[in-house]
């Protein structure tokens, strides 16, 4: 099953100060106090007044985003920098195979990276969007790494990501789920299906 991922990422106050007054702007819950925006072309218009353009080379250190971050985008999300730190998370995987690409501004000006990986053998604190997500303030846990400690496996897609919003889901949705069909079944009852564990790849 793939995953795919085009979204910012920062402090959900932070976010939704940033985000009111934006007719294509959803957010979805993550933990520890983050927001995921996924990013739409819709979304890209309303922010710069220009539909998004994508990238056709193959990912790559030099070209690390299937998204083009323009300059008025970037400088967008550099502004909103200015109130802390925000993140541009990238990923595609399908069948084992993918990529990661994350870039994170603060202050209104890049902070770190691009990161990008395809390969995945360094320590995985080290991985794109670990990395990034560490950048944010995002603390350990009881989960592998913070892209499973924020509940970035939850969806598996941006559009997945709208859903989750619109529906104001919680990250601990399929748990909490899980959890009440478990206290209805007396047993042998069937659950919903819910995210699988978090694999070598940082995703289910």
């Amino acid at each position: 099953m793939g995953y795919q991922l085009s979204a910012v990422v920062a402090d959900t106050e932070l976010l939704r100060e940033h985000t009111a007054d934006l007719d294509h702007a959803v957010l979805g819950e993550l933990r520890q106090e983050f927001a995921l925006l996924p990013v739409t072309p819709q979304l890209v218009e309303e922010l710069t007044g220009a539909p998004p353009d994508y990238s056709t080379a193959e990912r790559s250190p030099e070209q690390p985003f299937h998204l083009v971050l323009s300059a008025p985008l970037a400088e967008v999300l550099a502004r909103w920098s200015r109130s802390g730190p925000v993140a541009y998370l990238e990923a595609e995987f399908l069948g084992g195979a993918g990529y990661q690409s994350a870039l994170v501004w603060l202050g209104g000006q890049v902070s770190w990276g691009p990161g990008f990986d395809r390969l995945f053998d360094g320590p995985r604190p080290e991985w794109p969007l670990n990395a990034a997500l560490a950048r944010l303030g995002a603390e350990p846990g009881a989960w592998i790494d913070p892209f499973a400690e924020l509940g970035l496996h939850v969806e598996r897609s941006t559009a997945g990501w709208l859903a989750h919003g619109r529906r104001r889901l919680s990250a601990d949705y399929w748990d909490e789920l899980a959890e009440e069909w478990e206290n209805r079944q007396s047993a042998g009852g069937q659950q919903p299906e819910r995210p699988g564990p978090v694999g070598d790849w940082g995703i289910p």
